[in-house]
C-alpha cells in the first residue's frame, strides 16, 4: 500500500508546484509593431547662380592646312621630313631633281637672248635704211637730172637714142631703190613690234622656268607640323601632284555640333561680349567659341572653338569631348542625379522625418570640381535650407519615414 502511496503524493505535489508557478509567473509584454526608418543622405537646398554645362563632341580641324603640290612633273630627289615632324620656317621639305628643271630654263634663257639680238639688229637695220634712203634719193635726183641733160643733147644730135634709154633706165632703177628702201622703213615698226611681242612671250616663259626652278626646292612657309606625306625620294610625279601637307598647330580649331535649342543663347552671349568658354572632358584643354559655321542641319549648327590653352598634343581629325558653359542661370539648385526620381521630381525630408515629393524643372547640367555632372533644377516648391534627399530609394513614396545619415568618406554621391 505504501509502495503506491508515495509516488502518488509526489505526483500530486509536482502538479501543485507547477500550478503555483504558472499562476505566479510574470505576464510578458505585448509586442507592438514599429515602423521602419530608411537611412538617407541629404543636402541643403541652396538656390544660386550656375552656368549650365552642355556636353558635346568636337572634331579637331586645321582650316589653314597648306597642301603643297609639284609645280611641274619630275623626280623627287630628297624628302628630309616625315609625317608628324615639327619643322621651322624655311626648313627644306622636298627637293626635286634639278635635271628636270635645268634644260627648260636654259632653253628659255637662250630664246630671250636670241630675240634681244634680233631686236637690236632690227633697230640697226632701220638706222642703216634711213642713211641709205638719203643717199638713194640723191642718186635718184642725179639720175633725173642726167635724163634731162641727155634729152637736151639728143635734141641737138649730140647723143644717141641708146644714151637716152640708158639714162632713163638709170632713173627707174634709182626710183625703185628709193621705193624699196622706203617700204623697208615703213615696215620697221611692225617688225619691231612683232619681235618685242615674241620677246615678251619668251621672257614670260623664262620667268615661269625660273619660278619652277625655284619651286623645285620646297621650304616650310611657317613653323608647323607635317600632316601628310604623299611621296618618297625617287618617285616620279606629275605636275600638280600632291607632295605633302603642313599646318600651324596654334591655328587648330575644334568644330562641335550644338543642339538648335541652345545655339541662339550661345550666339547671343557672344554678341553681347560675355563670351562662351569650354573645356575638355579631362579639364586640360581650354577653348572659346568664336563663331558658328555658315551652314546648319536639323540637329543644329556647328560651333567653331578656338584653342586657348593645353592643345599642344592635339592633331587634326581627333575627337574631343567638350563641356560648353552656357550663360548663367539664376535661382537654380545643383543636385546629384541620384536625387532625381523620373525627369521632374525629387524628395525632401520633412521635419517629421518623412519624404515629401517636389516637382522641379530641369534647367540643364553643371560641372563639379571633380569633373562629374550634376543636374540643375528649379522649383517654386523648394525653400532655401530644405533637406533634399540625395539617396535614391527604389521604394520612395510620399510619406515614407527616413532618417538622416552622414555621407561616408570617399563615397560617391
Amino acid at each position: 500500500m505504501m509502495r503506491y502511496l508515495i509516488p502518488a503524493v509526489i505526483l500530486i505535489a509536482a502538479v501543485a508546484v507547477f500550478q503555483i508557478l504558472k499562476l505566479t509567473r510574470p505576464e510578458p509584454e505585448v509586442a507592438g509593431q514599429t515602423e521602419r526608418s530608411w537611412p538617407v543622405q541629404v543636402m541643403p537646398a541652396t538656390p544660386s547662380a550656375h552656368r549650365p554645362a552642355l556636353p558635346v563632341y568636337g572634331e579637331v580641324t586645321a582650316p589653314e592646312m597648306m597642301n603643297i603640290v609639284a609645280s611641274v612633273s619630275g623626280r623627287v630627289a630628297r624628302r628630309p621630313v616625315s609625317e608628324g615632324q615639327r619643322v621651322a620656317e624655311g626648313e627644306l621639305l622636298v627637293a626635286m631633281d634639278p635635271a628636270d628643271f635645268r634644260p627648260p630654263l636654259v632653253q628659255a634663257e637662250a630664246e630671250v637672248s636670241d630675240l634681244e639680238a634680233q631686236i637690236q639688229g632690227e633697230k640697226t637695220r632701220a638706222e642703216t635704211d634711213r642713211e641709205a634712203l638719203a643717199l638713194e634719193r640723191a642718186v635718184r635726183d642725179s639720175a633725173r637730172r642726167q635724163l634731162e641733160r641727155t634729152r637736151s643733147l639728143l635734141g641737138n644730135n649730140l647723143v644717141s637714142q641708146r644714151d637716152l634709154d640708158t639714162a632713163r633706165d638709170a632713173l627707174e632703177q634709182a626710183k625703185l631703190a628709193v621705193i624699196m628702201r622706203e617700204q623697208s622703213l615703213a615696215e620697221h615698226p611692225a617688225r619691231l613690234r612683232s619681235l618685242e611681242a615674241r620677246l615678251e612671250r619668251a621672257e614670260a616663259a623664262l620667268a615661269m622656268a625660273r619660278r619652277d626652278a625655284r619651286r623645285s626646292e620646297v621650304a616650310a612657309p611657317f613653323d608647323g607640323i607635317v600632316a601628310r606625306v604623299e611621296v618618297a625620294p625617287g618617285d616620279q610625279v606629275a605636275a600638280r601632284s600632291p607632295l605633302l601637307s603642313i599646318y600651324q598647330p596654334e591655328r587648330l580649331e575644334v568644330r562641335a555640333r550644338v543642339p538648335s535649342r541652345f545655339a541662339s543663347g550661345l550666339e547671343m552671349a557672344m554678341t553681347e561680349g560675355s563670351g562662351v568658354e569650354a573645356i575638355s572632358e579631362d579639364g586640360r584643354i581650354h577653348l572659346e567659341l568664336v563663331r558658328f559655321a555658315g551652314e546648319s542641319d536639323p540637329r543644329g549648327p556647328e560651333g567653331i572653338f578656338r584653342i586657348k590653352q593645353g592643345g599642344t598634343l592635339l592633331r587634326p581629325g581627333a575627337m574631343l569631348p567638350l563641356v560648353v558653359f552656357r550663360p548663367p542661370e539664376r535661382d537654380v539648385i545643383a543636385v546629384p542625379y541620384s536625387a532625381l526620381h523620373g525627369i521632374d521630381s525629387l524628395y525632401v525630408m520633412t521635419e517629421e522625418g518623412r519624404m515629401h515629393r517636389v516637382t522641379v524643372t530641369r534647367i540643364g547640367e553643371t560641372l563639379r570640381d571633380d569633373g562629374h555632372l550634376d543636374a540643375l533644377v528649379r522649383s517654386d516648391q523648394l525653400v532655401g535650407g530644405e533637406k533634399i534627399i540625395v539617396t535614391h530609394l527604389p521604394n520612395a513614396i510620399e510619406g515614407l519615414k527616413v532618417s538622416e545619415v552622414e555621407a561616408r568618406e570617399g563615397a560617391d554621391e
